[in-house]
């Protein structure tokens, strides 16, 4: 698929896009793992939104997702040594980071939990999104309905929870493997992996 043909090179529909997030706007897209669903972090209405779409446990936090990591380390309290070769060596890709998160963070993304799970997919589409939205950064989760398989291709993701969305994008042609993204929790001392997912640990 030609670059020129992407919706996100037409900046009306930027805009748009742009002023619905704003307004509590949740969206779906490809990721390089599976599909996904997002808001602005920012948008308590549009984390709320997501939560009802999916029949999501408040207990289960979001993640935050970009297109590069500068623009998720706001989110972070500290770095450690472990977190940074962790993100050096799998960022982008199929890993998602949890560590304690700084006071940009609100509590209606983490369940009120001290840490924030961080990922930056390696999907051309998704970061040409992230690129293009206020502040590059989503607050996620898979787009499916709880306690359903999570979906791997456009129509699996449209069927689930498209209807309820305000967008839902197409891939495009670069698509997901199908396999969730491993999770680890790093502090200062200690790795260990909370899911098992793309990449062994």
């Amino acid at each position: 698929m030609k670059e020129s043909k992407i919706i996100l090179n037409k900046s009306s529909f930027v805009n748009d896009l742009n002023k619905k997030l704003q307004s509590g706007g949740v969206i779906a897209f490809v990721t390089d793992t599976v599909w996904g669903l997002g808001c602005l972090p920012d948008s308590k209405k549009g984390v709320d939104r997501i939560y009802e779409i999916k029949g999501r446990d408040r207990s289960k936090p979001l993640i935050l997702m970009s297109n590069d990591t500068k623009y998720l380390l706001p989110y972070v309290k500290t770095i450690s040594p472990a977190v940074e070769n962790l993100m050096e060596k799998f960022f982008p890709g199929a890993l998602t980071i949890v560590t304690e998160k700084s006071e940009k963070t609100p509590d209606y993304i983490t369940s009120g939990m001290n840490t924030i799970g961080i990922r930056i997919p390696d999907n051309y589409f998704f970061k040409l999104l992230c690129s293009k939205i206020q502040g590059h950064v989503l607050a996620t989760t898979s787009a499916n309905l709880s306690n359903h398989p999570s979906s791997k291709t456009y129509e699996e993701a449209y069927t689930s929870i498209g209807p309820f969305t305000d967008y839902i994008f197409e891939d495009y042609g670069y698509c997901c493997k199908g396999i969730e993204s491993t999770v680890v929790y790093a502090t200062e001392n200690e790795i260990k992996v909370l899911r098992q997912g793309s990449i062994i640990l």
